[in-house]
């Protein structure tokens, strides 16, 4: 039986690099799950690869339908954008092991949706500064900067992730991504042969 591994932590800590890496690695072996969301594509992304891109009513009718495992809303400047991942065929748990992008929220959705012994959290630190740096870099190299949003997410994310959501959570274990990448990208892979 399969184990889904979920990969979280504030903005910029470097999750989509970390999970770039992981789910390239031939021997870990972890299958990919496109999730999905209503906010816009940035420059470079495509439908179907980081995110599967749906407007509000398409996302409505997958919670009609009761396909979404877990999601989340953001009250940004520029409308609600929803993140979620739907129950579309991508997991099946008797096919092996799965690889995943989330929040501490949607790790306690998956992990209640899927069962504790199913779901192990991953959860990496960045300290508060290099964290900013990075996120205004990035915003720096987008077309059309959107700063307020990214100040927002900053904020919200101190509070989504507070110790004592992480600590009521469950989640012990923490892997710092304040320098060295590889080394985070290391630990985490560790882990993951660990727990399989």
């Amino acid at each position: 039986m399969g184990k889904i591994f979920l990969l979280m932590g504030k903005s910029t800590s470097g999750k989509d690099t970390i999970y770039k890496f992981l789910i390239q690695d031939e021997e870990l072996g972890l299958n990919k799950v496109v999730p999905y969301t209503t906010r816009p594509m940035r420059d470079g992304e495509k439908d179907g690869a980081e995110y599967f891109f749906k407007n509000e009513d398409e996302y409505q009718q997958l919670k009609a339908d009761k396909k979404i495992i877990e999601e989340r809303t953001y009250h940004t400047k520029y409308g609600e954008w929803r993140y979620f991942t739907a129950d579309d065929g991508q997991i099946d748990l008797t096919k092996g092991d799965y690889l995943v992008i989330g929040t501490l929220e949607s790790y306690c959705s998956f992990r209640d949706y899927f069962g504790t012994e199913k779901v192990a959290p991953v959860l990496i630190n960045v300290d508060t500064k290099i964290r900013l740096h990075r996120a205004l870099d990035r915003e720096d190299k987008q077309e059309h900067p959107k700063y307020d949003e990214m100040c927002r997410r900053f904020l919200a994310d101190e509070e989504d992730f507070s110790e004592d959501k992480i600590e009521e959570a469950g989640v012990t274990r923490r892997f710092n991504n304040n320098e060295a990448i590889d080394e985070c990208i290391s630990e985490i892979r560790g882990f993951i042969l660990e727990n399989k």
